[in-house]
This record gives C-alpha cells, sequence and structure tokens, in this order.
C-alpha cells in the first residue's frame, strides 16, 4: 500500500469519528477503508459520507473519480417520450466512456416532485441529470453504493403531490414565498451563528461541490454541502476554522 494511500486511509477514519462520532461501528469503519483503497474517496473533500447507517457517494465524488482515471467522456441527453414539463417530471439517459473507443455505461435518472425534496422545488430537471450520470459512473466504475443526489429524498420528506402539482416558484431560490427558506438563507444563517468567514465558505463549498464557483454547484450538492457544514461547526467550531483557514492559506501561495 502507497504512503499517500495510508494517509488519506488514517485522514478518513479521523474525520469519520469527528463528523459522527458514536454512530460510526466496525462495520463503517472496515466498509470506509475499502471504499478508500478501491476508490481514493475523501470525506474531507465531501466525497463520501454517514446516512442512515450507510455509506453514500457524492457526484462530486464521483466526477473526482472519473477525472483520476481519466474518463475519456460523458454524454447526456433527455428521453422525452418519458418527460412531462407540466408535472416538472424530467428523465436523462447518460452515457460513460471509460476511454476512447470504449463501449458506453449507460445510466438513466428520473426527478419529479414526489421523489425530491421540498428545498429543490424546480431543480427537478437539473437533478434528473446528475442521477443519470451518477447511475452511469457507478456502473463504469464498479461502485456499489449509491449516490446522495439519487436518493428519494436527503433531509426532508417529499410533499404529497395532489390536484394539478405543487407551485414551485418559491422553492428555487427565486421565488417570493416563505414556505421553505432558501439554501442561500439557511447558509447565511449558519455563517452568522458560528461567526465563519463567509468568503472562506463559499472556497469549501464550492471544493465540497467539485465546481470552480458555488454558484455552479446543482442545488441538491449545496443542500448536501449545507448540510455537512452545520454538522461540522456544530460537532468542532475550532476545526472547522482551521479547515477554513487553509483555503485562505492556498490563496496565500497562488503564483
Amino acid at each position: 500500500m502507497k504512503r499517500s494511500e495510508r494517509s488519506l486511509i488514517r485522514s478518513n477514519r479521523r474525520r469519520a469519528g469527528e463528523l459522527w462520532g458514536d454512530e460510526i461501528q466496525k462495520r463503517h469503519l472496515r466498509a470506509l477503508q475499502d471504499l478508500t483503497e478501491r476508490f481514493s474517496f475523501s470525506i474531507g473533500r465531501g466525497e463520501i459520507r454517514l446516512l442512515k447507517g450507510n455509506w453514500y457517494v457524492t457526484h462530486a465524488g464521483l466526477l473526482r473519480m472519473a477525472n483520476r482515471n481519466r474518463c475519456s467522456g460523458i454524454r447526456v441527453h433527455l428521453v422525452h417520450e418519458y418527460c412531462n414539463h407540466r408535472a416538472s417530471r424530467w428523465v436523462f439517459k447518460a452515457m460513460v466512456y471509460k476511454f476512447h473507443g470504449s463501449k458506453a455505461f449507460v445510466g438513466y435518472g428520473d426527478a419529479d416532485p414526489s421523489n425530491t425534496s421540498a428545498l429543490v422545488r424546480g431543480a427537478e430537471m437539473r437533478i434528473a441529470e446528475t442521477r443519470a450520470v451518477n447511475r452511469a459512473l457507478r456502473k463504469a466504475y464498479g461502485i456499489g453504493i449509491c449516490s446522495v443526489e439519487e436518493l428519494g429524498y436527503l433531509f426532508s420528506p417529499p410533499e404529497r403531490v395532489q390536484g394539478k402539482g405543487i407551485d414551485s416558484s418559491h422553492s428555487n431560490g427565486n421565488g417570493s414565498g416563505t414556505r421553505q427558506p432558501r439554501l442561500r438563507d439557511k447558509l447565511c444563517v449558519l455563517i452568522r451563528k458560528y461567526e465563519l468567514d463567509p468568503n472562506l465558505v463559499k472556497q469549501y463549498a464550492a471544493d465540497f461541490c467539485g465546481t470552480e464557483a458555488l454558484r455552479d454547484a446543482s442545488r441538491d450538492l449545496v443542500e448536501a454541502f449545507i448540510s455537512t457544514l452545520a454538522e461540522e461547526a456544530a460537532k468542532d467550531r475550532a476545526a472547522l476554522v482551521c479547515k477554513l483557514n487553509g483555503y485562505n492559506r492556498l490563496e496565500e501561495v497562488k503564483p
């Protein structure tokens, strides 16, 4: 085993203990070591998470793993015959090519108000695309654990759809309704509550989501980041501040 692999295993075990404490059991640690050795997933980079006693990989983790393995390409397109714009139902087909000239590994993803969180209402199309890509990547690289974004919902149950459907004007961050707080507002509350540097939090968020900037991340990834940030802040604010300061040091050493 390479030194870098041993270091990542130790880091993941430490981060798992910091984030989930007594929830971590021996079976979780054994599975974590296997995921680390086989796929080099990192808890610190937000690539895997423990939810309700099971490990899940994130979209950011899958994309980074594909990049490490020099994935040749990903093609995605709508499956029009199964989509319904009025009902906010979307279905995508994703095809992953591991290397030039390889066969495609195919995955499908669907999303509608019945299988997504109310917090991401109005973003069903992006969620469906993400789910399709995740399934195709998991097939291509033999990843048996489900991805966070494929879950029917993360932190709140889906609303029951009755009549003509759900008004989504308030829930995609652009409406004027107040039934659900916007993700940006939830993040601001955390920043104020724990007195965090907003610029460093944005850099951490972009790194967690695997994007150049937070605004480029999908809403389901932002939701996952907010939950992770809340867990880390509540568990050990000092450790979180230290992590955030690391992004400040990275900025200083850039040419």
